[in-house]
């Protein structure tokens, strides 16, 4: 079966990162997709490439090599790049969000309320605030002692079947593993829930513009949500793994169709970079 999950995971791998470069050359090349709402779009294709990335490729190490080894060092980085990344979509959701309550609720001051440099700080800042976070989580957990059984019961380094194996008092860890969490992702749903309430206020007909976006929203909060909004690390079992493969690897590959299939400027532009792909390849050719 080592085989299959292999070849399952290096498929979906594959088609994420493609996907999600797809949205970036599409984003980047197309002049009428140069708004913000795009901008972010681009960031989050950039962020789940990254979370894909970091749990993936080891895990068809592990598949193929039969070698499921981890240096210490290596866990950790792999725990904090994963837990930097997931906060940092977080506010960019947020952001994302309120960037659809300004563009539909004030029209005509969308211009001005969101122009480039507000998006630039607004971008600068979901990534500090989302990798600060990170670091923040694994600190602590960088600091417990792993004196005994070193079997990780899961398919990457994720924070709590790696504090359970630590021989450690983790109290303190948990506590601030599991307050940031509610802190960030509890914060984050208020404001993004706060947006599109008055957007469903203002104007419900506009609400499908942003259908999309909330899909995307309510598949990444459920999943994190039913993970790690917790009290104590003593509740995970054997079944959230399933859970922690849908958040880590299939909701990368899930976000780009989501936001491509459903949205039909991005479709003209994807068709738009297609022809002149054509165009420039039959030129070349007859040249």
């Amino acid at each position: 079966m080592q085989l299959f999950y292999f070849c399952v995971f290096f498929v979906i791998y594959i088609l994420t990162v493609l996907a999600n470069l797809l949205i970036i050359t599409v984003v980047s090349l197309i002049a009428h997709l140069h708004i913000p709402m795009y901008f972010f779009l681009s960031n989050f294709a950039v962020l789940d490439t990254w979370c894909s990335t970091a749990v993936i490729p080891k895990t068809l190490s592990y598949l193929i090599t039969q070698n499921k080894v981890i240096s210490h060092s290596g866990c950790l980085t792999q725990l904090c790049f994963v837990h930097s990344v997931g906060p940092t979509e977080f506010f960019l959701l947020t952001v994302m969000a309120y960037d659809r309550y300004l563009a539909i609720c004030f029209p005509l001051q969308y211009a001005t309320m969101m122009n480039s440099q507000v998006c630039l700080y607004l971008c600068i800042g979901s990534w500090m605030s989302g990798f600060s976070t990170g670091w923040t989580l694994t600190i602590p957990t960088a600091l417990l002692n792993f004196c005994g059984p070193n079997l990780i019961d899961h398919f990457f380094c994720d924070y709590i079947p790696l504090v359970k194996l630590s021989c450690s008092d983790t109290s303190t860890s948990e506590t601030v593993f599991f307050s940031f969490t509610w802190v960030v992702v509890l914060m984050s749903l208020i404001f993004t829930t706060v947006s599109y309430s008055h957007i469903i206020k203002s104007r419900q007909k506009a609400f499908s513009t942003c259908a999309a976006h909330l899909t995307v929203v309510i598949i990444f909060y459920g999943t994190v949500i039913f993970m790690y909004v917790r009290p104590r690390a003593s509740y995970f079992s054997s079944k959230y793994k399933i859970i922690s493969l849908f958040y880590s690897v299939i909701t990368p590959l899930l976000n780009p169709l989501i936001y491509s299939l459903r949205n039909r400027e991005f479709k003209k532009a994807l068709k738009s970079v297609h022809q002149k792909f054509c165009k420039s390849v039959n030129y070349a050719n007859y040249s």
